[in-house]
């Protein structure tokens, strides 16, 4: 059974060094001061390496103190950092008010984070200012997946109360706001549930949509098939097999309908390899999966060309046996 417990931040790091005891294996942290100050924060990571070494910690950081210096402290720990991708509204010279969404600002903190080989996840909102609008939303939705999150939150899918958050105004209609949420609830379910981020981008580009376009496509699709929210569906719940098959079986139907059927052979190679790679990290579940390409080339550099790959690379079956190895993810052709 989940067994939860609260502290606050006066109390965490004391605390740090019971977690063992008491069982607790993994730890949110969503503290302001920590969250806001830098050697707050890289005290912090210190003392988990020190007291919680064994700890997962999912830690929310402001962008603006992500550095060399906390990448290189938090690579120390077992953890992922949670950022939250925010747009500002600025006035302009005539006093007119702008939407600002910080691109360039962003994908420099994420490529510190992927070069540092991190695990990061995106926290986005929609309809939370007065001059968003569906078309912003999508484009910072667009932008994140391009920056190879772990996962992305959308905290007003989660709750009654942080859907309240988003209102109604004359650029973002309620029309709006149903077409968004059903959008982050696509994505939550796909990529995050899913855990798609190492393919997510390359399955992209053959039937030539935009990641919002497609998460707008597969909440169609959830609507269809009874697993939306409305239905009480929680992604989060299910067995990560069983998100898989929807994945599967909804890239199939894209492909076909894009008419990129030859290709997708290697599109499911690629997510039942890196499923079963997931699986043995996350819940230490081995399997064996048969592919159709060998899963050396499948996981090389060629396979972000989806395409190419089809093209290039002889056919080779395989059954593939994923599994651990001294603790660490390991795969071997039967």
């Amino acid at each position: 059974m989940k067994t939860e417990y609260t502290f606050n931040s006066s109390e965490l790091e004391s605390l740090l060094k019971e977690c063992s005891k008491k069982g607790i294996t993994e730890l949110v942290v969503h503290d302001p001061e920590i969250a806001g100050n830098k050697s707050r924060l890289l005290h912090f990571f210190k003392v988990v390496e020190k007291d919680a070494p064994e700890l997962f910690v999912s830690i929310k950081v402001n962008p603006s103190l992500i550095d060399s210096e906390v990448c290189s402290q938090a690579l120390r720990i077992n953890c992922s950092l949670e950022i939250p991708a925010s747009s500002d509204v600025k006035k302009n010279r005539d006093g007119a008010e702008l939407l600002v969404f910080d691109k360039k600002f962003y994908a420099k903190k994420c490529s510190l984070l992927n070069n540092a080989g991190l695990v990061f996840g995106m926290e986005l909102f929609y309809a939370d200012n007065s001059c968003d609008t569906l078309k912003s939303f999508k484009d910072r939705v667009d932008f994140i997946c391009a920056q190879y999150p772990n996962h992305i939150d959308f905290p007003q899918t989660e709750n009654a109360e942080e859907n309240s958050s988003a209102k109604v105004t004359g650029v973002f209609s309620g029309n709006d706001i149903r077409y968004a949420r059903d959008i982050a609830f696509a994505c939550r379910t796909f990529y995050s549930a899913g855990r798609a981020v190492a393919w997510f981008n390359s399955v992209l580009k053959p039937v030539r949509l935009s990641a919002s376009q497609f998460f707008a496509d597969f909440a169609e699709w959830q609507r269809v098939n009874n697993c939306d929210y409305r239905s009480g569906f929680v992604p989060e719940n299910e067995p990560h097999s069983e998100i898989e098959k929807m994945q599967l079986l909804f890239l199939s139907i894209k492909y076909e309908e894009k008419k990129v059927s030859d290709v997708f052979p290697v599109v499911k190679d690629i997510v039942l390899l890196n499923g079963a790679l997931s699986r043995v990290v996350a819940e230490g579940v081995e399997s064996v999966i048969e592919t159709q390409y060998h899963p050396d080339d499948l996981l090389g550099p060629e396979s972000f060309d989806l395409e190419a790959f089809s093209n290039d690379v002889c056919m080779e079956h395989c059954s593939v046996r994923v599994f651990l190895n001294d603790g660490d993810v390991d795969y071997k052709v039967l």
